[in-house]
């Protein structure tokens, strides 16, 4: 390889940045440490310590999952008095929100939030899929996708993209990214209908798909120019993070947040 060829593709793998743990045994979690200091953004995930499973759409009993969304809730306020939520469907649906009254907002059908309204804490439920976190840092704007393999091959990403560039006037050079805790690449087996869907034929009937790594790809074609990366698997980091494959969809679900907090 040339200098200039291994330049690039130095250039073109994105950063590793990890979530570090926040000291609060109330609410097991993880934390972007530097999106904090230097951004003022509130961005982080779950974790499974103690069984703190918040996935809504379970057959856990209802009253132990709402008590830790209870929880949850209570560790954010006063800065954030509006939380979003969704029952995903793996689509490429992106909701923009301004003023929202104090409390829940809880919606079917939408995988991506948006806003740049202070006080309005973005979530998902995760437990493999990679949650990806967009900012505008100069423009006060955030995003939150949702972003399995379904929602990665149907274009989620350049969706969640052109929603925050609508709703707050940015360009895509504006727009820093991060993926979040995910399944990693040598953890994610998959068939044939799902290779075709990201290499141009498939080779044999199972692969390995590093959606991370089909993310950072996308974000660098839309313009986006700096992104980082989780180091953390939900599947081989299992005693840390909830994982659908590793548990054979028996597991629970973590929930990745982001937003502006209301000073």
């Amino acid at each position: 390889m040339s200098d200039s060829s291994a330049a690039r593709a130095a250039s073109a793998t994105p950063a590793a940045l990890r979530e570090t743990e926040v000291g609060d045994p109330s609410v097991p979690r993880l934390e972007l440490r530097e999106w904090a200091e230097r951004y003022d953004l509130v961005a982080g995930i779950t974790t499974r310590e103690h069984g703190f499973s918040l996935g809504l759409w379970s057959e856990e009993n209802v009253g132990q999952v709402m008590t830790r969304w209870r929880a949850f809730r209570a560790a954010f306020q006063p800065a954030f008095p509006v939380t979003v939520l969704s029952h995903q469907i793996h689509g490429s649906a992106v909701k923009w929100y301004d003023e929202l009254p104090e409390g829940w907002l809880v919606l079917d059908g939408v995988d991506g939030h948006a806003t740049r309204t202070h006080g309005v804490l973005l979530t998902l439920t995760v437990a493999d899929c990679v949650p990806v976190y967009l900012a505008a840092p100069t423009k006060g704007a955030v995003a939150l996708l949702h972003a399995g393999w379904r929602g990665v091959s149907s274009g989620i990403l350049a969706h969640g993209v052109e929603v925050l560039k609508a709703g707050a006037f940015v360009r895509a050079h504006d727009i820093i990214m991060h993926c979040g805790v995910g399944i990693c690449g040598p953890c994610y087996e998959v068939g044939s209908e799902v290779l075709t869907r990201f290499t141009a034929r498939a080779e044999s009937t199972f692969g390995h798909v590093d959606l991370r790594a089909v993310l950072a790809r996308q974000a660098r074609e839309l313009g986006i120019e700096q992104v980082t990366v989780s180091p953390w698997c939900s599947a081989h980091d299992r005693e840390r993070f909830f994982s659908h494959r590793a548990s054979g969809g028996r597991d629970g679900r973590m929930v990745a947040y982001l937003g502006l907090p209301r000073a």
